[in-house]
């Protein structure tokens, strides 16, 4: 038996007495009730509603919020979610609230464990699809995307990246010097003949001071103008470019950029759209500092090593860059730091020096002109706007 009883009409205890307005929750024709107060039994009274009297227990009063009742009157209901409500007047609330001690308690109480249990399965589900589900649908996705849909991704991603390194919104430059790009492609030229197959791949320089490199979906790969002027050697900027093709013949940067664009999904999912520009700045975060796992840089060193031996480039090149520029005080670059997150890094440096063979030739990329042109290519501004 829910809070609401009745009893049939007989003597009536000494009460005070009230008006209201009485709904049954079942009906919508609102009746005019009087109301006793049972200080007795601690029972509110309700006569009129019917031909029984209804009785409402003090403790299990509360009452309702409506926007469309004043301020000063009050709206009851009983606390066992009866559909009921009981509607008084200012000048009757005060005797209710004298009495009815849980008035503002909540009708149905919060079942705080339940919601911490929830909350957690929540988290755990969101936390399996980011790490577990979309990883594998992205792999899967990587291999069945068709070149220009991996293209228009790249391009896509490297127009957002160029915007969000740009303090003004309309992206940094790209590199034209026309006789630094001459110098350019013939680095470019020497590693495609060295290439175990044919990976199609463009090189653009960005106008900007980190030292980094980055390979995107679609086999673009980006230099950075800092990680050229700080290289000792064209022979260096090859190695860097060399690994970053691996990583193009592997179709890595397609799979970093799938798994980013379905975690973006997931978390709009839960939180609601983010804002455009933290979507570009997560987006070019994750595309500059790709963590890939340790077998597939294990891979692309593997991959690049075998493309300079072949292309006449000692493989010792990239591991004489990191040495120079670990040694260097202050923060490591960020391509070191991109190195320096794999534990093995050291092992890294010793295979590439241990990839040149006994008896190996270089033969030299640029002439001091051409390397010369290929350091000095970002000093006339370059290409500028966001897109690719």
């Amino acid at each position: 038996m829910t809070a609401r009883t009745v009893i049939a009409i007989g003597a009536r205890p000494p009460v005070y007495e009230g008006r209201a307005i009485y709904f049954d929750g079942a009906h919508p024709v609102p009746a005019e009730v009087t109301l006793r107060f049972d200080d007795e039994k601690a029972e509110l009274l309700i006569e009129g509603a019917g031909d029984a009297i209804i009785r409402w227990p003090y403790l299990s009063l509360r009452a309702q919020r409506d926007q469309a009742k004043p301020d000063d009157g009050l709206i009851l209901s009983l606390a066992d979610g009866d559909p009921a409500r009981l509607m008084l007047d200012a000048r009757d609330t005060l005797l209710i609230r004298a009495r009815a001690h849980r008035l503002h308690r909540r009708v149905y109480p919060v079942r705080w464990r339940r919601i911490a249990l929830l909350g957690l399965s929540a988290l755990a589900s969101v936390a399996l699809m980011i790490a577990v589900l979309v990883p594998v649908l992205s792999d899967r996705l990587a291999e069945a995307l068709p070149p220009e849909g991996e293209a228009a991704l790249g391009e896509a991603t490297l127009g957002h990246i160029r915007r969000a390194l740009d303090p003004g919104g309309m992206g940094i430059g790209l590199c034209d010097d026309p006789e630094g790009l001459t110098a350019l492609a013939l680095i470019e030229a020497r590693l495609s003949d060295a290439l175990p197959e044919p990976v199609p791949f463009a090189v653009s320089v960005a106008d900007h001071e980190m030292v980094n490199a980055f390979a995107l979906p679609g086999g673009q790969i980006v230099l950075f103008r800092g990680l050229i002027e700080e290289a000792g050697s064209a022979e260096e900027v090859a190695a860097v470019l060399a690994h970053e093709i691996g990583h193009v013949a592997a179709r890595d940067p397609t799979r970093i950029a799938l798994r980013s664009a379905g975690s973006i999904g997931v978390l709009g999912l839960l939180f609601g759209d983010f804002a455009g520009g933290a979507i570009v700045l997560f987006l070019a975060e994750r595309i500059m500092t790709a963590d890939y796992t340790q077998e597939a840089e294990a891979q692309a060193d593997a991959y690049a090593h075998n493309v300079l031996v072949s292309a006449g480039v000692s493989p010792a090149a990239i591991a004489d860059f990191f040495d120079r520029l670990m040694s260097q005080s202050g923060d490591p670059p960020p391509l070191v730091q991109h190195f320096l997150a794999h534990p093995a890094m050291s092992d890294r440096i010793a295979a590439a020096r241990s990839a040149v063979p006994d008896d190996f030739r270089p033969d030299p990329l640029l002439s001091g002109e051409e390397w010369a042109a290929l350091q000095g290519m970002c000093q006339g501004g370059g290409e500028t706007g966001s897109g690719a």
